[in-house]
């Protein structure tokens, strides 16, 4: 059975993301549980460059639950060295055969300069990291259960990377138009994991408003901004945090059932797996949202 295969198999429907900066082991054990506890197929954190490692992190909440995959959404490349990114994910996928998976991205430019490193072209920068971990595959364990490789893939550029050179893509915050043609890119055999910001909020203004504060379509490099013009948008829409057709569209908002069909929507246009990214301020609340949203989304 390949990467791809096993990974569809195991992970199921939907999963869920956390995204809490920084918080003591306990609350993330404890969170990890309750979606565990709640049937949900994986659980999904990211990283920057400093404060919360994310193989550290992941290797803390395997440890504490029994069957739930783990993704990287993503591990950032500029954090590590290559054969360091293949060395932390072969650990993890030998010790917890079947219940990881690798999601690596190119991070912001902006992010990467406050790091003191020099930003260069994505799509090298990336091409380069990927032969340098297939490179360092010789020096660490093979899993029992291989692991998938996914790329954090908007453009189609980076698409076509992930086609190339991983398992498949993992894109974030875009409309489900998105993930069709994503879809239709990739082709049939490579995976396909969408991340789905959620508000469970039924007004519109404090929705939308919400929504605004975390797409970053303002930011002169923002990988967003660029896609959503991909599909068609103009810049007029993209200015402010996003007109209201952005912001429906690269978010699902409402209550349960609506959040649900939204979900259900990337699915339904080619996605293997669905991730909802609940904004809540601390890890306690979004198990909260996550066991109240259970019901209607798995």
């Amino acid at each position: 059975m390949t990467a791809v295969d096993e990974a569809r198999k195991r992970l199921g429907r939907i999963g869920v993301g956390l995204m809490t900066p920084i918080a003591p082991a306990d609350e993330w054990r404890r969170a990890a549980r309750r979606i565990e506890d709640a049937g949900y197929g994986s659980v999904w954190i990211n990283e920057a460059i400093g404060g919360r490692e994310v193989f550290t992190q992941l290797g803390v909440m395997l440890a504490a639950t029994r069957r739930i995959v783990f993704g990287s959404s993503i591990a950032n490349l500029w954090a590590r060295h290559p054969a360091a990114m293949q060395g932390a994910a072969s650990v993890l996928a030998d010790a917890y055969p079947g219940r990881f998976v690798l999601g690596v991205g190119v991070s912001a430019g902006s992010i990467v300069e406050r790091s003191g490193q020099e930003w260069t072209s994505p799509l090298k920068r990336m091409r380069e990291y990927l032969d340098g971990m297939d490179a360092g595959r010789d020096a660490v364990v093979t899993p029992e259960v291989p692991f998938p490789r996914l790329l954090a893939a908007l453009g189609p550029k980076m698409q076509d990377v992930a086609k190339e050179k991983a398992d498949g893509a993992l894109p974030a915050s875009m409309p489900v138009e998105h993930t069709r043609r994503a879809r239709e890119r990739l082709g049939p055999d490579k995976l396909l994991v969408v991340l789905q910001g959620a508000i469970l909020e039924t007004d519109p203004e404090k929705a939308r408003g919400l929504a605004r504060t975390t797409l970053g379509l303002s930011a002169p490099e923002s990988p967003y901004a660029r896609s959503l013009r991909v599909l068609g948008y103009e810049d007029t829409a993209l200015v402010d945090g996003g007109s209201d057709d952005v912001v429906d569209a690269c978010f699902a908002w409402g209550d349960e059932a609506a959040i649900g069909g939204r979900l259900q929507e990337h699915l339904d246009a080619g996605a293997d797996h669905v991730c909802a990214v609940a904004f809540a301020p601390d890890l306690a609340s979004s198990a909260d949202v996550y066991e109240r949203l259970a019901p209607s989304l798995l």
